[in-house]
This record gives structure tokens, sequence and C-alpha cells, in this order.
């Protein structure tokens, strides 16, 4: 059964400037929370780009704490910069579906449109449910915190 989480936000920045920031697989570790982000394929970006994602206390550590984490497995199925990208969750405990999607709001606004669709029970579902809102919620805070233009 399929469960979804959606969260939108308005970051303080153009489109492409978003979807670079976004799109930096590695770069991502330095806004999503308590996580390590790093290609696994030869291609790094478009459709069939590989990407890992291990969230967890030690994170900087992986895989010495792996046990102590979520290691999220993906592939991009969609790549349509600077608008949207989906994913394929691929791991042995994270299934289903992910997309980013970017609306130009301005020239100094963009909509961030995050959505995943996750294959697990009703009662798995809401079991993770508010710490990956929560999770998420902070990590995209950060990314618009990182996106303002300097003073």
């Amino acid at each position: 059964m399929s469960h979804s989480i959606r969260i939108s936000l308005t970051l303080p920045c153009n489109q492409e400037r978003a979807w670079h920031a976004i799109a930096d697989w590695e770069g991502q570790g330095s806004w999503m929370l308590q996580s390590k982000v790093w290609v696994t394929s030869q291609i790094r970006e478009g459709v069939g780009t590989s990407i890992a994602a291990f969230t967890g206390p030690f994170y900087k550590s992986y895989p010495k704490f792996a046990a102590l984490g979520l290691l999220d497995t993906m592939v991009v199925t969609n790549w349509q910069p600077p608008i949207r990208c989906d994913v394929l969750h691929t791991g042995k405990v994270l299934k289903g579906t992910g997309t980013f999607e970017l609306v130009e709001i301005s020239k100094s606004a963009t909509r961030f449109n995050w959505s995943e669709d996750i294959e697990c029970s009703r009662l798995q579902f809401l079991a993770i449910y508010p710490f990956l809102w929560i999770g998420v919620r902070i990590s995209l805070a950060r990314l618009s915190t990182s996106l303002r233009p300097p003073e």
C-alpha cells in the first residue's frame, strides 16, 4: 500500500539557483538533516543516476555506525531541469517514489514541492510519518536559509 507525504515552501531565489542546490547530490548533506548523500553511478545527472543517502545520528561516520540509521538508495527516473526530478527508492527498507518540483514564482522566489509515496503498511506509515515530516521540514528550512541572498 502506498502512502503520500507532501511539503511545499517558497525558496528565496530563482528557479535555476534552486535547481542547482537541489540537484547537487553531495551538497544535499549540507542542508538535509543528519544526512550524507553520494552518487553511486558513473553518471552524475539525468535518468539512470543512482544516489545513496544515509540518515542517522552518526551519519558522518557511515558506514561504521550503519546500524544506527537508514540507508536510502534511489535511481533518477525523470529529469527535467530546472523543473522536476523523480526518483525510485530501491532500498531494503524505504521503497516508493519521490519528486522534487520547482515552480518559478518570480526572479527571486521559487516554489519547491517535495513529495514521497512510500510503500508500507498503514501502521508503519503512521509510525514514521511524524519523524519524516519534521525531518523534511527542518531540512527544507535549512535549504531555504542557505539560498537567501547576502545582505
